[in-house]
């Protein structure tokens, strides 16, 4: 080791010190990254892409009986689908179907969240006892609500809490004319999804900075529907728009309840129940099966665009 003389004080020489930083092992990261999502590109290309590009590349051919095409017809499938008067009627009415589910879903969502965002005990219990019913099954949830308590005979609970009224038994899945069965259909809906937009309202409540309440009280804003209406609801603006996208797509794909609730019957059939009947039922035509799920497929498409257009989805936050 070389040394260094000060002042007749032999001192050793300072160590240099390596600048090189240590190479950080490319192949092995890009090895992981293919590890780790390798398995999901393949499982998403295998049952998600493919299915769909046949899918649209069936809609032009006449397919019965067989996903193989067998003669090109253009756009005749497509012409098809939208004569059929009970494909387009279910189109229409589940329309009004997101119309009136969305926004009741959202304020439901919003006041649980709302609601479990200000307990200052339990919070966790409250949080877990809404959330719950996300993991129960479409199916189980529908039969319940079929056989226990819209139970069209005298001992189902709605029917028997209507008789201490001295209301008669109502059927409530039984016929169209009332449509009670829309009042099934919501109920059982509402308590499947309210849970989970009520976390995604719920963590974006407590990304609300609290100076902003403290800033608004300084002003004068009374805490309540002041406090809430310019403050919590600006705040909540992407997460609303994001709920409420996933809410109209969610509407348009109902199946489950509306197919274990309404078996055999013609009337309150979704467009994925009809695509059903169509593909899989007597004539097995795939081809015009394909042209309305690519129909529907545009229509969830456009609604939820022009939806995010409105609300401003996508943009940046703008500057006050």
């Amino acid at each position: 080791m070389s040394t260094t003389t000060t002042r007749d004080v032999t001192r050793p020489a300072p160590a240099k010190v390596s600048k090189t930083k240590p190479r950080r092992g490319v192949r092995g990261t890009t090895f992981n990254f293919w590890l780790f999502t390798g398995p999901f590109l393949i499982g998403l290309l295998i049952f998600v892409y493919i299915p769909i590009g046949w899918s649209a590349w069936l809609s032009f051919y006449e397919a019965r009986y067989t996903v193989t095409p067998s003669k090109f017809v253009g756009f005749d499938n497509y012409e098809q689908m939208l004569t059929n008067g009970d494909f387009v009627g279910a189109l229409g009415t589940f329309t009004v179907f997101a119309i009136i589910i969305v926004p009741i879903t959202w304020a439901l969502s919003l006041g649980l969240a709302l609601m479990v965002h200000r307990l200052r005990f339990m919070k966790a219990f409250f949080r877990s006892v809404f959330f719950l019913p996300t993991a129960v099954s479409f199916v189980a949830a529908s039969l319940i609500w079929k056989m226990s308590i819209f139970s069209g005979v005298r001992f189902g609970l709605a029917n028997t809490v209507l008789d201490w009224f001295g209301i008669e038994n109502i059927g409530w899945l039984a016929n169209p004319n009332p449509p009670w069965y829309w009042l099934v259909i919501v109920t059982v809906r509402l308590w499947l999804q309210a849970g989970f937009y009520m976390i995604l309202f719920l963590a974006a409540l407590q990304n609300i900075p609290p100076e902003l309440y403290e800033a608004a009280a300084i002003d004068g804003a009374k805490p309540g529907w002041q406090t809430f209406r310019h403050i919590t609801l600006p705040q909540l603006r992407a997460t609303s728009t994001a709920v409420i996208l996933l809410l109209l797509v969610a509407a348009y794909q109902a199946f489950d309840e509306f197919f274990n609730l309404l078996t055999k019957t013609t009337w309150g059939r979704p467009p994925l129940v009809e695509l059903y009947y169509t593909a899989l039922g007597e004539s097995q035509d795939y081809g015009a099966g394909s042209a309305g799920a690519m129909i529907l497929t545009i229509l969830i498409c456009t609604v939820t665009l022009l939806q995010g257009k409105l609300m401003g989805f996508g943009r940046g936050d703008e500057t006050k």
